[in-house]
């Protein structure tokens, strides 16, 4: 079963990674996922990206800055260069940031053929909407994705790594999925959420503390003749539009208004089937949820899920610069496990050969 596995927050940097940094920071991800599928699986892979603190480790360990929102976005880049490239590792990376996030049906429809001649294809790029329609409207926790990725391997296993932008704390979220296929839950699919800025207005529709906003949600759009009795004519959408500023209210946009006229002639049988309505939003799902309170007398839970988490390194010299030793002894930590790998001769020699290469690389870097 998919599940969301975890939350991180970061405040936004500007800049871009330098060139000699990424340069590096591509192989030695490549090395470093090499191993752990060697040793493990690709499944294993897809579980420790979807850790958000296995993913930060992951971040600081190839060089990149301990609490940047760009970690996300380099990190992914470097895994998706490395990965689409190699022939030996049945895992590939599809979206990115920006308008590469918007391209992700079309590179998971390249890769999958690769892997496996379409066979997960349709499954992945419905479990890719899905995480994104979670996040972005079905969690409203301030952030707007910007980000958005999904890492798959041969088996049909994928994460999703996603990453969200609050413009008035200028702090990005990112967001953390596992699974496989499309056998989806909206409630808490996630092992923990991980954050440094709080929200006490968060309206979270998959928390387990919401369970009777999402019943009445889904009974108020069953029975329809509750909101004419109720409500005045047009019902749902001139009630919203009038909700006072202390209730939250959000002025409902054209998308969100035919969203919800739509759902009128929509048989609605569980709140998961919301989540594949198109164009209803933020508004009108936070509509929708206090006129169903209203109706049904149902308490909403307004808190953010968000822990705090960090980790540490960075290329900005915070706690300290990217230096020779560290990045030296994790690739020696690194030839230690491939050695004692339970793995052919020649796979073991090979392994070696390439990070012997990123040693001398790096080595080089650190040196400059």
């Amino acid at each position: 079963m998919p599940s969301r596995t975890g939350i991180a927050e970061l405040p936004l940097h500007t800049g871009k990674c330098p060139k000699w940094l990424f340069s590096r920071m591509v192989p030695l991800a490549e090395s470093i996922v090499e191993l752990i599928y060697l040793e493990y699986g690709s499944k294993e892979v897809l579980k420790r990206l979807a850790d958000p603190f296995w993913f930060q480790a992951l971040g600081c360990v190839i060089g990149f800055d301990w609490h940047s929102s760009g970690l996300t976005t380099t990190t992914i880049g470097a895994l998706k260069e490395a990965l689409n490239k190699n022939e030996e590792i049945p895992i590939k990376v599809a979206g990115g940031k920006g308008k590469n996030a918007l391209k992700t049906p079309e590179d998971i429809k390249a890769n999958s053929f690769i892997l496996y001649k379409d066979k997960y294809m349709n499954d992945l790029i419905k479990s890719s909407r899905f995480a994104a329609r979670i996040d972005n409207s079905f969690v409203q926790d301030g952030y707007e994705l910007y980000h958005h990725a999904i890492v798959f391997d041969e088996k049909g296993h994928w994460c999703v790594v996603q990453q969200g932008l609050n413009e008035t704390s200028n702090y990005a979220r990112r967001y953390h999925w596992f699974g496989k296929g499309c056998n989806f839950k909206v409630v808490e699919p996630h092992s923990g959420i991980y954050s440094q800025n709080f929200s006490k207005t968060v309206l979270d529709f998959t928390s387990k503390e919401n369970e009777e906003l999402r019943k009445s949600c889904v009974d108020a759009l069953k029975e329809k003749e509750k909101w004419v009795c109720l409500l005045p004519k047009n019902n749902l959408l001139r009630y919203a539009l009038k909700m006072p500023a202390d209730h939250f209210h959000l002025p409902l946009d054209e998308k969100d208004k035919k969203a919800l006229k739509k759902i009128e002639n929509i048989d609605i049988s569980n709140f998961q089937d919301l989540v594949w309505i198109k164009g209803l939003g933020k508004k009108g799902l936070r509509a929708l949820a206090l006129v169903s309170s209203l109706i049904y007398g149902t308490e909403i839970s307004w808190r953010d899920p968000a822990k705090y988490s960090y980790s540490h390194g960075g290329k900005d010299g915070v706690p300290y610069p990217v230096n020779k030793r560290r990045m030296d002894k994790t690739i020696e930590v690194l030839k230690d496990a491939i050695k004692n790998a339970k793995l052919k001769d020649y796979e073991k020699k090979n392994a070696l050969k390439r990070l012997a290469k990123v040693t001398e690389s790096v080595l080089k870097t650190c040196d400059n």
